[in-house]
């Protein structure tokens, strides 16, 4: 197997092309799907049904650290679940927007405030199921499973109740913190929910999506990857008729309907999450800001300083819109 360049040095040993034959001029050139005819319908009746459900957030306990407070806290979610979350709050500001941090399919067990400035508030929701404190609640632990559980109802899609969990954690953080602006904030698994759940929320500014997931699944399906879309294609193959409830989980419809500045920061290579549905995202976007990645969910030579000048400009982006308002 012939890759490209630089590739071909960086993962020699790569069972497969993570760049799909994709150069970024034809990554620029993916179209985002267009939405279903109930699409618009289903999620604006899931956000009606979310402003009904009380968030009723408790605080389990809280420590300092670093000029702020870090508490954990449960909260409601879309279906009555009650999950647990971490809040953070500056110590000596009243802070000024707040995040919404969600996260990959690895789970989450502590915050990560590189995306966070000091006179934001941001909740770090775990999604049903998944670790380190949600484990099994609402949806299976195992991400294989957790992909597909309930795929057969859209109301029951665990992809979905994940996205719509996200309006009861910024729920509950506005009622810790006070009435702010929201900013939505993703990565890989986490990415994509933000996508699926940003465009309902009137209450949101802004966004960054780093490699987003679940982007243009008829392009996804079409190929192999190492991530959760594999469960996806698998189950999909044994079972043609489930590819249609897919179709209102495509990150690339949602964001045809963003109508905040978006960063959208999607990569060239990547066996986990495939460019294309990554730049199907960034494609939808009317107000974007992207940032090409060399490759996602891999390290390579100088990645250490391509993540820090993507968090630098991620957090420079959301301060953008505060300072704006």
């Amino acid at each position: 197997m012939n890759l490209p360049a630089p590739f071909d040095v960086w993962f020699p040993d790569a069972a497969f092309d993570g760049s799909y034959g994709y150069t970024l001029e034809t990554l620029r050139a993916v179209r985002p799907v267009p939405p279903s005819p109930d699409f618009a319908q289903r999620w604006s009746g899931w956000r009606d049904a979310a402003r009904a459900i009380p968030a009723a957030p408790v605080v389990l306990s809280s420590r300092e650290h670093r000029g702020r407070r870090i508490s954990l806290i449960e909260h409601g979610s879309a279906d009555g679940v009650r999950l647990r979350s971490w809040l953070v709050e500056p110590l000596e500001t009243v802070p000024r927007i707040g995040v919404v941090h969600s996260h990959g399919y690895g789970g989450r067990d502590r915050v990560e405030l590189h995306r966070v400035p000091m006179d934001a508030a941001a909740i770090f929701p775990v999604a049903r199921g998944l670790g380190s404190l949600n484990t099994g609640v609402g949806a299976p632990a195992v991400r294989d499973e957790h992909v597909v559980a309930g795929l057969e109802d859209p109301d029951r899609y665990v992809v979905g109740l994940c996205a719509r969990d996200l309006w009861l954690a910024a729920d509950a953080l506005l009622e810790l913190v006070g009435d702010v602006p929201l900013y939505y904030v993703g990565e890989s698994f986490g990415g994509g929910i933000g996508a699926l759940a940003a465009p309902w929320d009137d209450r949101c500014i802004g966004a960054t999506f780093v490699v987003p997931t679940f982007g243009q699944y008829d392009l996804r399906m079409a190929v192999p990857c190492l991530g959760s879309g594999e469960s996806q294609r698998t189950r999909v193959l044994e079972h043609p008729a489930l590819r249609e409830p897919l179709r209102l989980f495509d990150s690339s419809t949602a964001a045809l309907l963003l109508r905040v500045p978006v960063r959208v920061e999607a990569a060239l290579w990547d066996q986990h999450v495939p460019p294309q549905g990554q730049f199907a995202v960034a494609n939808a976007v009317a107000d974007l800001e992207l940032c090409v990645l060399p490759a996602g969910h891999a390290e390579y030579p100088g990645v250490g300083r391509v993540t820090v000048d993507a968090r630098r400009d991620g957090v420079a982006h959301l301060q953008r819109l505060i300072d704006g308002r």
